[in-house]
């Protein structure tokens, strides 16, 4: 299972309009962030974590083949804005997308065209599937286990990913991805335990009343205890790439736009 980080940034980018800061102003390619989305591969599968408004430009450099679905966190614009983006990929039949009720909703609203009755020719094909928190599914040959976290008081959906690597030898990989947390439910903790691979927002060194900052996250990446803990989700606020990285604790590493992690 492969991993490729398409974005890694807040709901604003990175560098921010207007700003003047170093980070903004910096000439490493690390410190340049689109927002958050990712794909999750296998020889078979191919799924899309959040189709924010960046994806056109996300996807211009990966390899034009199917996408299998696409797994929505949550109805905020920077996670579902490029949806319209994906009627390329409709040569390949109808695109899977996979929301819970109040996604579900927000996508019927932002857009109603692809849902009407009598659809306008050529809007994006989609088949909108309603998923709920501990209900497992499989597309392909990977299994998807939704999980809750809030952010701020709205909850939202994490995910684990699991690939069968083979039905002769019981060898697994392992991802969850959550963006946009601010607290989880102990109870919640259970459906990540074991995971290889954590993604987890950081958005920033300062407090925030729905995210979690750099500090929450790597106390979260402790408690959760992965292989390897890789932060997203950041805006301008978190500081350096390179700079940033060398202060972390082991194990733990801010993500980059275009980062490949191979399971």
């Amino acid at each position: 299972m492969k991993l490729t980080f398409l974005g890694t940034g807040t709901s604003c980018g990175v560098p921010t309009i207007g700003c003047q800061c170093e980070v903004c102003q910096s000439t490493d390619p690390k410190d340049k962030r689109l927002r958050c989305s990712a794909l999750v591969e296998t020889e078979q599968t191919r799924l899309l974590i959040d189709c924010g408004p960046d994806f056109r430009q996300q996807m211009m450099p990966q390899p034009f083949r199917r996408i299998d679905g696409i797994l929505i966190t949550h109805a905020h614009y920077d996670h579902m804005g490029g949806m319209d983006d994906v009627r390329p990929y409709c040569q390949f039949g109808e695109i899977n997308v996979y929301a819970d009720p109040i996604a579900r909703k927000g996508l019927l609203e932002m857009l109603p065209y692809c849902f009407a009755e009598n659809r306008y020719p050529g809007v994006p094909a989609i088949q909108l599937h309603e998923i709920h928190k501990h209900e497992a599914f499989t597309i392909g040959d990977i299994d998807i286990m939704p999980f809750e976290v809030m952010h701020g008081r709205l909850p939202i959906l994490g995910y684990r990913l699991t690939q069968h690597t083979s039905h002769l030898v019981p060898r697994t990989s392992t991802l969850t991805y959550i963006t946009d947390m601010k607290t989880i439910d102990e109870g919640e903790l259970q459906f990540i335990e074991g995971t290889e691979i954590l993604v987890v927002n950081a958005l920033r060194q300062q407090p925030h009343h729905s995210h979690q900052n750099l500090d929450d996250a790597i106390r979260f990446a402790r408690r959760v205890g992965a292989r390897r803990t890789l932060l997203i989700h950041s805006s301008h606020h978190i500081g350096l790439h390179e700079e940033l990285n060398r202060t972390l604790p082991e194990g733990i590493e801010i993500a980059y736009d275009g980062q490949v992690v191979e399971m």
